[in-house]
């Protein structure tokens, strides 16, 4: 099969054949029809995000297509089905504390780098090899749509943190990060979930002005000045109603300050999720008030990723149309336009932009 390889660091991919996948007990073999390319790729494959990979490696994150071979453990798969390829990889051998590696791009832990030895290459390639509960149905859908459905592989990471925050119909969430790639994907899922404001800071006032277009009253923007007194003032005036939930999405790049701000405007007895990269890259890390935290009785918590069975829930959300896949603008690249498709992608990234890889 084509694939593509990073083979060393710093380097471009490189488009070669290579043996095809191998099943084996628990596993399934998937024709990647569309695979997703991540804003930051390019910062993966140089090695400024210092992510543990082991190389050469067919790198991906995420993909739709459709399933080839199953093996003996299948019940409900069968060769055809359109499936999402959940890239989360899980441990099997503790369920309580699972060891989990991001298949073709990172691990966590030493566990995870065990893990990750094993389910290795991602979907920059014609086939991948998943494990048989990461081959996830998604129904049938139109051949001309399925660059459009790896949306999932964006909107699922917040989902799984609004989850995480236990996010009820009607409650107010602000979204810290709105305006990045990730965060305008938590406003749009978060309405569908029913929140009755979300809270969308941000400085780029183009960003800003696209979410107020799609999304109308239901949304509030805030322009931050990077004043933190000031702009945790802007962001609690801007809500109609205490707010009830936060949840970080903000690159490593941002500065501490401008998360706690965000952080720092929910209500008593209100939740925080972190799902963001402050630290990531080394520097500070996110001082919270002790005192407040525990006076106003305020939950807050990590996550990362997303619970297995958000992948069916999230469908069930698009097939409801509480969830628009149409809010995504997708820019294609053949497998043979791999570094070009990287390259686009980091150029481009930004609220409902998707560049993808058509192996």
């Amino acid at each position: 099969m084509k694939a593509a390889i990073l083979k060393t660091l710093g380097m471009p991919l490189e488009i070669e054949h290579m043996p095809a996948p191998l099943i084996g007990t628990g596993e399934v073999i998937v024709d990647v029809a569309a695979a997703p390319v991540l804003p930051y790729a390019n910062e993966v494959f140089s090695g400024e995000r210092r992510y543990p990979i082991d190389l050469p490696m067919v790198p991906g994150c995420g993909a739709i297509g459709r399933v080839r071979a199953i093996g003996p453990d299948a019940t409900h798969l069968k060769p055809g089905d359109w499936v999402f390829c959940d890239p989360t990889v899980r441990s099997r051998d503790d369920a309580l504390i699972p060891d989990i590696a991001l298949q073709g791009w990172s691990a966590r832990g030493d566990g995870g780098k065990r893990l990750q030895r094993h389910f290795h290459d991602g979907p920059f390639a014609e086939q991948v090899r998943v494990p048989t509960e990461n081959a996830v149905r998604i129904g049938e859908i139109d051949p001309a749509d399925v660059a459009r459905w790896c949306a999932l592989n964006v909107m699922l990471v917040p989902y799984g943190g609004l989850l995480a925050a236990g996010l009820q119909a009607g409650e107010t969430l602000l979204v810290s990060g709105a305006t990045g790639n990730f965060g305008s994907a938590c406003v749009a899922v978060a309405l569908a979930m029913g929140a009755r404001c979300v809270v969308a800071p941000g400085r780029n006032e183009q960003a800003l002005a696209d979410l107020e277009r799609r999304f109308g009253e239901r949304i509030r923007t805030v322009k931050l000045s990077g004043r933190e007194e000031e702009d945790r003032e802007r962001m609690r005036l801007a809500a109609p109603c205490p707010i009830d939930c936060v949840i970080d999405l903000m690159p490593p790049s941002v500065s501490t300050t401008t998360v706690r701000a965000a952080v720092t405007t929910v209500r008593a007895y209100g939740r925080v999720v972190l799902m963001g990269g402050v630290g990531m890259l080394g520097g500070e890390g996110l001082d919270l008030p002790y005192a407040w935290i525990m006076r106003n009785d305020i939950t807050i918590r990590g996550k990362w990723m997303y619970p297995p069975a958000a992948v069916t829930r999230m469908t069930g959300l698009i097939r409801a149309g509480l969830l628009d896949l149409g809010h995504f603008d997708v820019t294609t690249f053949s497998l043979d336009d791999a570094n070009d498709a990287v390259a686009h992608a980091a150029a481009h990234g930004g609220p409902y932009r998707m560049t993808v890889i058509r192996p």
